[in-house]
């Protein structure tokens, strides 16, 4: 008699875990792919005007949150940061390398949170956690220097370290409104504060919409619907059944799921000494974090890249 009530406990959030990590290197794909239809902001106001609309159709049921004011600042300076500026940098970013050496750089995020827990949260700066940044960083350096005609530059793989670096401080930033609000309104609330902040673009998401193809617009709800609206609701279900230190542990697996995609969608890979460069930045966040998983810790594992990918 037990055992219909231990299931959902075991292979449902496991199954909401292989969604979330699918849709989200989908998106890494997806923002490629579009970057030939769309500029930057016009495609993160679009994939935020889709993604508000279907979240609200989740949270709205749930009833009308009331944040205090202090909570309302977190709330927006999570929708500017997580949802504005790490979107517009990352199509921008995505312009300029492929979707998999982008989804490598993005897996810095978990060592830039550690960091900021260790500054802001009261968290100790160990001398495994130093480790693990220079050899993570090392390696986003040697991703810096890949090039195999046309492969990877600086400019771009700094316009992907700008979303790591927001979405860690968006993390902290968020880790009180989880106490206090539930994660489908906060979300929500922020990605509608997103595209509130993407507004300026939307006389050049009219002019594009209008301009690109039927498969791009079609695209573009994809990446609103599934990486945002689905994906986030399917991590925040299993973030509820499974400990933060163990969920965290499969955004590793966003970097292969990409560099599959791109090669199956887009014909892409990164170049050769990427691979190189995103092995070692991810043994350096597998070093910086290993000591955590033995910790008691509810917040700093990240979902994604971002996650909001």
């Amino acid at each position: 008699m037990n055992e219909p009530s231990a299931t959902p406990r075991t292979w449902l959030p496991v199954a909401a875990v292989c969604t979330t990590m699918v849709l989200w290197a989908s998106a890494f794909v997806g923002i490629r792919h579009l970057g030939h239809d769309f500029s930057p902001g016009a495609l993160s106001l679009g994939r935020l005007l889709v993604g508000t609309v279907a979240l609200g159709a989740v949270a709205l049921p749930r009833g009308l949150p009331r944040p205090s004011k202090q909570q309302w600042v977190r709330i927006v300076a999570i929708g500017v940061l997580w949802f504005g500026v790490y979107n517009v940098s990352l199509n921008a970013g995505e312009h300029r390398v492929d979707a998999g050496t982008a989804s490598l750089i993005l897996q810095t995020s978990p060592i830039l949170i550690a960091v900021l827990a260790a500054a802001f949260l009261g968290e100790r700066f160990t001398l495994q956690l130093g480790i693990g940044l220079t050899l993570a960083f090392a390696g986003v350096a040697v991703i810096a220097l890949a090039d195999d005609g046309g492969g990877a530059d600086l400019v771009g793989v700094l316009l992907c370290l700008v979303p790591a670096a927001v979405y860690s401080t968006s993390v902290i930033l968020q880790k009180p409104l989880m106490q206090e609000l539930s994660a489908v309104h906060v979300t929500w609330l922020a990605c509608t504060v997103g595209m509130i902040a993407c507004l300026p673009w939307a006389g050049s998401l009219v002019q594009q919409a209008a301009d690109a193809p039927l498969s791009s617009s079609l695209w573009l709800v994809y990446l609103g619907v599934f990486p945002t609206a689905i994906a986030f609701t399917t991590y925040a279900y299993a973030l509820r059944h499974m400990s933060a230190s163990s969920l965290g542990v499969t955004t590793y697996l966003v970097p292969p799921l990409t560099i599959v995609m791109g090669l199956v969608f887009l014909d892409e890979t990164p170049p050769t000494i990427a691979y190189v460069g995103g092995a070692l930045a991810l043994f350096g966040v597998w070093v910086a974090r290993r000591r955590k998983i033995s910790t008691k810790i509810d917040v700093e594992e990240p979902a994604a890249a971002p996650s909001t990918v």
